[in-house]
């Protein structure tokens, strides 16, 4: 029978805090690193097709290597240090990153392009000005699934990291291990949370800088 501690929670808010706190940091650092090295891949693939192919290759090979395994490879390298999180943590951002970015970038109508070309839009501004706001939408749903794939992922890295990197997912370890049901569903029932509120919040971020789509589909 599950038995849940009410009390035990109530009294460990403070460690379920620290350990938010450091889901959360396990979360954006690798999201802005892989959002980062995706863009500029996208950028490169836009420009020169020739690359999409390989680019696509390499990162959907990073995706598929088992995520224990990749934190295994590099514990002893790194030790319980951060790289060992942030490294593969950031590798499974970049297949997604890089598909919807280039997908968005790919979206913009080559006559929207032609028109900002012959009004005297440099290169860099008619990506800033004209690709990136069209882009958006695609961009951030990549976003989107690559966060909550990184939420996911940080619990598994709490059986190679235990404190140093696991997050929430430390509960879900150590309730685990000396049966206690507390931890594994305070664990699983925050991670869950976690996800919804960063997705929530990502939406909301999306409505910000795209408030043209909100006028379309008020309009249709």
């Amino acid at each position: 029978m599950i038995e849940i501690r009410w009390d035990w929670s109530y009294s460990h808010l403070d460690d379920v805090a620290e350990k938010t706190w450091q889901h959360i940091q396990l979360l954006v650092i690798p999201l802005v690193l892989g959002f980062a090295i995706a863009f500029l891949l996208a950028i490169l693939a836009y420009h020169r097709r020739s690359a999409i192919g390989p680019i696509t290759a390499v990162t959907g090979l990073l995706y598929t290597i088992p995520a224990l395994a990749a934190f295994a490879v590099l514990r002893p390298v790194f030790g319980l240090e951060l790289p060992t999180a942030v490294i593969p943590l950031t590798t499974y951002t970049l297949l997604i990153l890089f598909v919807n970015t280039l997908a968005g970038l790919r979206s913009v109508p080559p006559d929207v392009e032609e028109a900002a070309r012959a009004m005297g839009y440099s290169s860099w501004s008619r990506l800033l000005r004209i690709r990136l706001p069209l882009a958006l939408p695609l961009i951030m749903a990549g976003v989107r699934v690559a966060a909550v794939t990184t939420i996911g992922l940080v619990t598994v890295a709490s059986i190679i990291g235990g404190d140093r990197f696991g997050g929430l997912g430390q509960f879900i370890t150590e309730g685990l291990d000396t049966r206690f049901d507390t931890k594994i569903y305070l664990g699983a029932v925050g991670s869950v949370i976690l996800a919804f509120v960063v997705d929530a919040l990502l939406v909301g971020m999306q409505r910000l800088l795209t408030p043209w789509t909100r006028v379309r589909a008020a309009e249709g």
